[in-house]
């Protein structure tokens, strides 16, 4: 096999055809022949800055690999499906998926990739915000896109990640609504003599993730040690078509699935839906997700437990009045169990329903909006349970980083936004700093 090198000079002339014509080399291909690269352009300059650009990105080392480019779509399916896939967890990547196909695909789809502009991400990041989308939106979509358009450089699809070019949109601040003590503390009376009440004192005192706390087993709680592992959270994830012919059986499927008064219904035909995805064809897509629960051969969706990514597989010590709260929690559990008999599904949870079997978290919403109701507290969402953990073991002076540890953050920057809350110490601060200035010696 011959190791000579390819000849690199460029050419340049004027066609028959009346356009000025430029060939450059630029390696090699796959099969081993020479990869040379066409640009026209009506003038010779033209041409010439064309062969001149092709040059550059040839000696930088930023050569692309020969071939037509994908478009922005086919790269993110690509990207999302066999690359994405084996690292995210199943809701980060179908939470990728939405983003994707609701703002990339929908506003840049079409563009090829090595033909996209720092311009159009600029524009999209601008549409986002007009249409009221938060910043940490925009920045989520710049990050995603960003990855996807990295691993296409290492891939020499491109020879340039043009999200770096462009100032990322700001991460904007969550906003935290931390229940007060009293609340907490209202919250928690009314909680006691509800079936799994304790659900709500271990939200409020250990600041679980609602997966986290729908997916505790009593294998990981210790309470002679008095300590609980956070090794797995319960998700629900979405099912997926298993059948062969997903158009076929979603769309047969939607239409006896869907309201008879469904307001996006097409009339007056009626053969088909409006809220059903569908492709050219009037099928339904084949990434359509909303209804393969429908399938009946559907996968991969319901109820399962994960384990948490990151730092947020921990152990957390349980605070001492906590433990007999556990304990007779337990044994209630396990007349409900002697209760069942034979129809109980053991799934070793703590909070479970009167046969076994696992909580929905859309169910364990509704409590905790009952809840709300009951105890006469004003509105929260689950996830402010956490919050409230966080507010009140800074108010008790706990250091921000055991806060960090106990609540499972990857950033330290993400448990710092409680000292921005926490304003008792806050208050505490100012009056010693008073005495020491004003103050009697």
């Amino acid at each position: 096999m011959s190791s000579r090198k390819p000849n690199l000079r460029s050419s340049i002339y004027l066609g028959g055809d009346g356009w000025w014509h430029g060939r450059v080399t630029m390696g090699v291909k796959d099969d081993g022949s020479p990869d040379r690269r066409h640009r026209k352009a009506r003038t010779q300059t033209e041409v010439t800055r064309k062969v001149r650009e092709l040059e550059q990105e040839r000696d930088s080392g930023k050569t692309s690999k020969p071939g037509r480019k994908p478009t922005v779509e086919q790269w993110m399916t690509t990207y999302l499906n066999d690359i994405a896939a084996r690292k995210l967890a199943p809701t980060t990547l179908e939470s990728y998926w939405s983003d994707t196909r609701n703002w990339i695909i929908k506003h840049l789809g079409k563009h090829r990739l090595d033909r996209l502009l720092p311009e159009h991400l600029d524009a999209l990041y601008s549409r986002m915000l007009a249409e009221g989308k938060a910043e940490s939106h925009a920045l989520k979509v710049h990050r995603i896109l960003s990855r996807a358009l990295e691993v296409a450089v290492r891939q020499e699809k491109v020879g340039r990640n043009v999200a770096k070019l462009v100032d990322a949109p700001g991460a904007g601040d969550e906003e935290i609504e931390p229940l007060s003590q009293q609340e907490a503390r209202r919250i928690l009376a009314a909680a006691e003599h509800r079936r799994n009440g304790v659900r709500w004192s271990v939200a409020v005192a250990l600041g679980l993730r609602q997966g986290e706390a729908l997916g505790l087993r009593w294998k990981y709680v210790d309470l002679d040690a008095g300590s609980v592992r956070v090794w797995w959270q319960l998700s629900r994830l979405t099912w997926r078509h298993g059948c062969n012919d997903v158009a076929k059986c979603t769309e047969a499927r939607h239409k006896r699935a869907c309201p008879k008064d469904c307001p996006k219904a097409k009339r007056p035909s009626g053969r088909r839906h409006a809220c059903v995805p569908t492709d050219t064809k009037g099928l339904c897509a084949k990434d359509c997700r909303k209804h393969a629960s429908t399938c009946p051969e559907r996968t991969g969706g319901g109820l399962v437990f994960r384990k948490p990514k990151g730092k947020s597989k921990r152990t957390i010590p349980l605070p001492p009045e906590l433990i007999p709260l556990l304990r007779a929690h337990r044994i209630r559990q396990k007349a409900e169990r002697l209760a069942a008999g034979a129809a109980w599904e053991d799934n070793d949870v703590l909070f479970a329903q009167p046969n076994g079997r696992l909580i929905d978290p859309r169910d364990d919403w509704d409590d905790w909006k009952d809840l709300l109701q009951v105890a006469e507290v004003r509105d929260a969402r689950v996830h402010d349970g956490r919050h409230t953990a966080g507010t009140l073991l800074i108010e008790q002076g706990v250091h921000v980083r055991t806060v960090q540890e106990i609540l499972g953050h990857s950033d330290i920057r993400l448990t710092q936004r409680y000292t921005h809350v926490a304003s008792p110490m806050a208050e505490d601060g100012m009056q010693r700093m008073g005495r020491a200035l004003w103050g009697a010696n």
